[in-house]
């Protein structure tokens, strides 16, 4: 319910001055990407899957974390800090 993901496979992208293949993986959620430490983490977890699936090596990989606050996210006709 709380995790969407938007696949754009095919985008010319550049990542450390190389066109080789890449990928970068956007995160953002609310309470779950907030520090250095949880970010870590997540960065290795997300790290093993991508380079499994994709058969990049991990310096073609770039994650970013966003880390959200309740009242930014819409749903149900309201925003998420009051569901």
């Amino acid at each position: 319910q709380r995790v969407n993901v938007t696949v754009r496979s095919g985008l010319p992208m550049v990542l450390s001055g190389s066109a080789e293949p890449c990928a970068q993986l956007i995160v953002s959620s609310i309470g779950v990407v907030g520090t250095a430490e949880q970010n870590k983490g997540h960065s290795a977890r997300f790290f093993d899957v991508l380079t499994a699936q994709l058969g990049l090596g991990p310096e073609r990989i770039v994650i970013r974390f966003y880390p959200l606050e309740p009242w930014q996210i819409g749903k149900n006709r309201t925003v998420m800090t009051f569901l």
